[in-house]
Parts: structure tokens; sequence; C-alpha cells
């Protein structure tokens, strides 16, 4: 097999792995319906360039009707080289718009130096880009975050903000004007990074959160990957815990009522799984981080 063969093979391996992972995302989280307008959003980075292209080749095939919006924010950090999307996606035939809002000079006036961006930079993107799919009508907004990123919200949460919570696969904004969904759920950044490789992907590097050290999201990543390194699959059996939830063997009083618990009471009992069922259902809609 020549260098060709095995770097053709190497990507339709990959893209099959990808296409399952996303496919069995969208169908266990009813992500994409029939008629949707489904607003791609774009970083420039290998996440978001295979979620994009992914999501394309299963238009291309699926038994729905679906139409994709890309859309780009020019956050005007400075050598952003901002012709490269445009030339991609136009290349591509791909629908899009780039929006471009100064948030870049927001965030450095707001922020103190040495502090990190990312929380203020996150909001700010979020808002235009919500407000931007309102207007098209686009009623799914779809994001590239994978398997890793959703562990590593995690620990985040549980290590820095004292919270039990992630980001899930599906979810309804607080205003309940848009559904986010994350179609690359299930996928492992190793593989994205192999396919964005292999597609040869122009991408484009965040300068302004990666430019800071020691950045909490770095951290926590270099802790699981160490784990899984010294302990094979520790990730894999992390994110499964996330959609295997058991509300009556943790200790959130307002998601589970122990105080109602009582040897031989059925109402309790029927209050207790009455409680948990609902506080079940609530876990799919947990506030975007």
């Amino acid at each position: 097999m020549s260098s060709v063969d095995r770097q053709q093979f190497k990507l339709n391996r990959s893209r099959k792995n990808l296409r399952r992972d996303v496919g069995r995302a969208i169908a266990d989280y009813n992500m994409i319906e029939d008629g949707d307008l489904i607003m791609v959003c774009l970083s420039g980075g290998k996440d978001s360039y295979t979620m994009l292209d992914i999501l394309l080749n299963l238009q291309r095939h699926a038994p729905i009707d679906f139409t994709i919006h890309a859309v780009n924010l020019d956050q005007k950090q400075p050598d952003f080289p901002a012709h490269v999307l445009p030339s991609y996606l136009a290349s591509a035939g791909i629908d899009y718009k780039i929006l471009e809002q100064d948030t870049y000079g927001i965030v450095t006036r707001k922020i103190p130096e040495g502090k990190t961006y990312c929380g203020l930079c996150s909001r700010l993107r979020r808002g235009i880009l919500y407000n931007y799919a309102d207007s098209i009508g686009a009623n799914k907004i779809a994001l590239g975050h994978h398997r890793d990123d959703i562990v590593e919200t995690l620990f985040l949460n549980m290590f820095y903000g004292g919270k039990l919570k992630a980001m899930p696969p599906k979810l309804l904004s607080d205003d309940k004007r848009n559904v986010v969904i994350r179609p690359m759920a299930y996928c492992k950044e190793k593989e994205i990074s192999l396919y964005s490789q292999l597609m040869n992907f122009p991408i484009i590097p965040c300068n302004l959160c990666g430019s800071q050290d020691n950045l909490q999201r770095q951290a926590i990543k270099s802790m699981l990957q160490k784990w899984n390194i010294d302990h094979p699959g520790r990730i894999e059996s992390i994110f499964r815990s996330i959609a295997n939830v058991a509300l009556s063997q943790l200790a959130d009083t307002a998601r589970f009522p122990f105080s109602d618990l009582r040897v031989g009471s059925h109402a309790s009992k029927h209050s207790a799984l009455k409680h948990s069922a609902e506080n079940d259902a609530g876990l799919s809609v947990l506030e975007l981080v």
C-alpha cells in the first residue's frame, strides 16, 4: 500500500469513527429533526472544522432534510487572519456569515492583566451568536465541544466552582429562544485531532486565551491526560458516569427529598421516586458553561 493509500485509509477510518459517534449522539438526544435550520459555530479550530465537515457529510446521507448555516465571529483580535475562513467556506460552497464585533477590545479593557479572559469572552460571544441565530430563525445552534471538553468542564466545576455539572449534549437556553446542541459529545479529542490533520484544515489558533499561562482548564486537561496514561479508559468511564446519575447516592437536598425518607413509608418512597424522576429529567438542561 502506497503512502497516499495509507493516508486515505486512515482518513476513511477516522471519518467513519466520527460519523458513528456523532450519529449516535444525535439519535440519543434527538438533536436534529426534519426541517431544522442549524447554525454551526466556527472558531477556526480543529473541533469546529471537524464538526462542520461531519455534519455536512451526514446531511448528504441523512433520511431527513435540514439546513446548515456556518457562522464565525471575528472578535478583532490582533493579527487575526480574517481571510482564512471566508476563503475556506466559499471554496467549499458552504452558506456562511462572518460577524464582526470587537469583543477583544472589551475583554482587554475589562479584565486586569494576568487574569483569565475566557469567562467574559465566552459570555460576550454567546450573546452575539444567540442573537444572530434568533434573527435568522435558526432553531438549533451547534457547538464543537467534544467528550474531553465535557469531562474537563465537570472537574472545573467541581474543583473551582463547588458544583457537580458539566456541558449537556443538548441545552435549552435560559431565555428559551435557542436550543444548543453538541453533536461531538461522544467524540474523542484524539480522533478529532487526527481527522483535522488528515483533512489539512486551515487552523486558526486562539491567541487571545492561548497566550495565557496556567489556565485552569489546561491544568485539568493535563491531570486527565496523566490519569488516562496511567489508567487507560478512565476518561471514558468518567464520561459514562455523567449519563448515569444516581441522585439518591449524592447529597443535594434540593434535588432529592432526603428529609422525607422514612422506614416503611410508601408515601415517602413514592415522593422520593417522583422527585428523582423530575430532577433526572432536568439534568439535560443544565446551564451553559
